[in-house]
Formats: C-alpha cells, sequence, structure tokens
C-alpha cells in the first residue's frame, strides 16, 4: 500500500472514532435528559428536628414549600401537593417561586387548596413576578441568573390575593406576629433578594407588657443571599426559611451542587446548617425545591422536596 493509502486509512479509522464517540455521547445525554425528565417527578418529604422553641413549649411542625413552579398540566405533582395536607403541619412556610406559567395561578391555588386552610406566611420570588425564559442552561455557570430586559409579567397581585384571602400571612418587606401553640412567631420577611428588592421590616413587638412572652424569631426569604442571611442573623433570628436554588437541580452524585443561582456556596444549596455572622449563628433551611423552570424540566441527583421541621423545646 502506498503513503498515500495509509494516510487515507488513517483518516478513515479517525472519521469513524470521531462518529462513534458522538453517538456514544449523544446515547449518553439522551439517557441523562430522560433520567433527568423522570427524576423531577420523583417527590420526596425531608424531615428535620430543631430544639429552638422556649423551654416547656409544646413541638410545633412547620411544613416548608418553596419553588413550586407550576405549570398547567402537571397532575402528579399537584396530586403530591395536595397530599402534603396529611402531614397536618401547624403552619405552612411558602418561600415564593411558585409559578412558571401565566395559567398556572388556579390550578395552583387547587392544588394547595387544603394547605391554604392552615396557619401560613409567604414572600414571593422572581418566578411569581415574571415568567422564566428560554435560556442556554449553561449561562447558570457564569453566576447568579439575571431578569431579562423585557420580562413577561406574572399576576403576582391575583396568586398573593388567593393566598390572602385564605389567611396566609405576606411578609413582603413586612413583619408580622402569629401566636401558635402557646408561643408567639414573630415573623420578619423580605421581598426576592435575587431581585435586589429586599428591605428590612425589623422584628414585630408585643403589645404592652408581653415582650417577655415566650416567642421564636423566624426570618422568610427567597434567594438566601450571603448579605441577607449576615442581616437576619446579626438581628437575632432563631430560624431563617428559604429556597431559590433547587438545590443544584442538576447535582454530581457523591458531590453535590455545581450552582446555587446566587452567592450561597454551593454546599449549602440545599439542607440545614448554621449560619455564623459576626459572633452569631442561627440555622438556615434551604429548600432543594419541589419544581423547574418549565424550560429546564429535569433534575439530576437533586430529588424535588418539601421540607417538615418539626420544632421542639430546647433542653
Amino acid at each position: 500500500m502506498t503513503a498515500q493509502g495509509h494516510l487515507a486509512g488513517r483518516v478513515r479509522d479517525f472519521g469513524r472514532g470521531l462518529a462513534v464517540t458522538a453517538a456514544v455521547g449523544a446515547a449518553a445525554g439522551a439517557a441523562a435528559a430522560a433520567y433527568g425528565w423522570w427524576e423531577k417527578d420523583q417527590f420526596t418529604l425531608r424531615e428535620e428536628t430543631l430544639p429552638i422553641l422556649p423551654a416547656g413549649s409544646a413541638s410545633m411542625r412547620v411544613l416548608h414549600l418553596s419553588d413550586i413552579h407550576f405549570v398547567p398540566g402537571q397532575n402528579k405533582k399537584a396530586a403530591w401537593l395536595l397530599s402534603l395536607a396529611d402531614l397536618k403541619p401547624d403552619l405552612v412556610v411558602n418561600t415564593g417561586d411558585n409559578l412558571s406559567h401565566p395559567k398556572a395561578i388556579d390550578p395552583l391555588l387547587e392544588a394547595l387548596r387544603p394547605l391554604l386552610a392552615l396557619p401560613g406566611v409567604f414572600v414571593p420570588g422572581s418566578n411569581d413576578y415574571y415568567a422564566p425564559t428560554l435560556k442556554n442552561p449553561l449561562s447558570y455557570f457564569q453566576g447568579p441568573s439575571r431578569l431579562r430586559k423585557d420580562p413577561i409579567k406574572l399576576d403576582w397581585p391575583r396568586l398573593r390575593s388567593g393566598f390572602g384571602m385564605s389567611g396566609w400571612i405576606d411578609l413582603t418587606n413586612r413583619h408580622q406576629s402569629l401566636p401558635l401553640n402557646g408561643v408567639r412567631l414573630d415573623f420578619s420577611g423580605v421581598d426576592d433578594p435575587h431581585l435586589k428588592r429586599e428591605r428590612y421590616a425589623g422584628w414585630p413587638r408585643g403589645t404592652a407588657g408581653q415582650d417577655k412572652r415566650p416567642h421564636l424569631r423566624v426570618a422568610v426569604i427567597h434567594a438566601p443571599y450571603q448579605r441577607v442571611l449576615d442581616h437576619f442573623t446579626e438581628a437575632d433570628a432563631d430560624l431563617i426559611l428559604a429556597g431559590h436554588t433547587h438545590g443544584g437541580q442538576v447535582c454530581i452524585p457523591g458531590y453535590g451542587a455545581l450552582v446555587a443561582n446566587c452567592d450561597l456556596p454551593t454546599w449549602r444549596a440545599r439542607g440545614l446548617n448554621d449560619w455564623e455572622s459576626n459572633g452569631r449563628t442561627t440555622p438556615v433551611n434551604v429548600s432543594g425545591g419541589i419544581g423547574t423552570s418549565r424550560y429546564a424540566p429535569v433534575r439530576i441527583a437533586c430529588r424535588p422536596e418539601a421540607v417538615l421541621l418539626t420544632l421542639s423545646a430546647q433542653a
């Protein structure tokens, strides 16, 4: 065989190798996408216990919901949300990003109907104000996502009204107390820090002579940016509840999240951890979230979750 023949043969072999590699890569990508599509509907309940109530208090069950990102037709998600009322929580805390479609409000309120009959509080996330948009998923590795210049507005006032008319308390840049099981819960919430809308309202004060009653300070936020965690920790919060991160959404088994979509360290993108700032420490629960953007409907090694926190008395 001539030198030219050898060269031609090597070129053909190299081309076949590239084709095989491309086919294997495409098959692996398709398998990962199929698995991610399946996992997004494998709803789980994470349970945590925190001994932070005043001494002698009865235990309290708090159901933490976040990042539902509801889309009409998500019947499995709706049925699971309805089933959460069977947990009989004493309180529901919703940390935002309930929507992922302009027509999602009515089916979402229906799915939450049994929980809306219970005491609850809420704050909004960016995807309560604006619909998600189609974008390159690799852009998340370049830092926190940004709002487009011409966002599609969602009917947040109508959703907020639906929550409020059911009795849930709106904590958007405001505070309010709620007596529950013999304990005064002092809430302070902010608008979405991801949109830089947070304004701090401080903590509620009791009526004359009541500030010495047993109470618990709970901060409620959507996106757990460090500046907000620092503020509430230094303001003596007893507990901070947040969402937004989706737990990373696409994780590496044994390693965890690759991104948090905010400045939170990725190892804190999901779970219950202590946050320290200026000599103070506060437990922070970051929900891994229930849904996904309608344009990225996959989860890998990061199943959707609601969180049931059992608050018990301090020893």
